[in-house]
């Protein structure tokens, strides 16, 4: 199998999250002659494995995509590289800033027992109130840092959003609830989303702050007129 998504069996001691494989093969070809390789149809990529020597490696386009939109940076894969399997977190994911495509990825392995931090994505849930009533929400944040075994990192962190119904109203990093396992290592008062007027309803209040302030400022100059002396009054 070069690329597959295996899911989650419910049971006592059984993985909570799918696993995700991918096949490698090791490669010869380094430096600028990797563009070759990615004209053949494969993408070439490296899996950093505990200060021991670097595998170069590779895998079909369609399949090392596949395994970084399964995976993203927080999922981990179990990649089969010959007889060996290792499991890792995709560290870095390398575009061509012209075509947006898909050209390097760096693996580094992990071991099972031990914690590893990774990016989190947070995914904001629910009706958010203060958007049917035209004000704006401005998301802030869109991942976490966290700390769990690889098995315990979760897909995504959901939020609820019906709490945010007027302006100031916001979600913290430190609203985020979390599985039993997961630490979140990103600041608590972070924040996530918080809701503010738009453009337009900032320029119509500030507009009407200024005709406020003209009229004021109008009807002080009419009290300022000066009044003709009073019959025996000195000037």
């Amino acid at each position: 199998m070069k690329f597959g998504i295996i899911k989650p069996v419910k049971g006592e001691n059984m993985p909570t999250q799918e696993v995700i494989a991918l096949s490698l093969e090791q490669r010869d070809v380094k430096g600028k002659a990797v563009k070759h390789l990615r004209r053949d149809g494969m993408i070439p990529a490296v899996i950093h494995d505990h200060g021991k020597e670097s595998l170069i490696v590779m895998a079909p386009t369609t399949d090392m995509v596949k395994a970084y939109k399964a995976a993203g940076k927080h999922h981990p894969v179990e990649l089969t590289v010959g007889k060996k399997i290792y499991t890792a977190l995709i560290k870095t994911a390398e575009f061509d800033p012209k075509k947006h495509l898909l050209v390097h990825v760096v693996f580094n392995a992990v071991d099972a027992n031990q914690t590893v931090e990774a990016e989190i994505p947070i995914r904001i849930t629910g009706e958010i109130p203060a958007e049917k009533t035209g004000l704006l929400l401005i998301e802030q944040l869109d991942t976490v840092e966290v700390e769990a075994l690889p098995r315990d990192l979760p897909d995504e962190i959901l939020v609820d959003g019906s709490g945010l119904a007027e302006i100031g109203d916001k979600i913290t990093v430190a609203d985020l609830i979390v599985p039993s396992g997961v630490k979140i290592m990103t600041e608590p008062e972070h924040p996530i989303a918080v809701i503010e007027e738009t453009k337009a309803q900032i320029s119509e209040e500030e507009e009407a702050a200024e005709e406020a302030a003209a009229e004021v400022e109008a009807g002080a100059e009419d009290g300022s007129e000066e009044k003709p002396a009073e019959p025996g009054e000195e000037e």
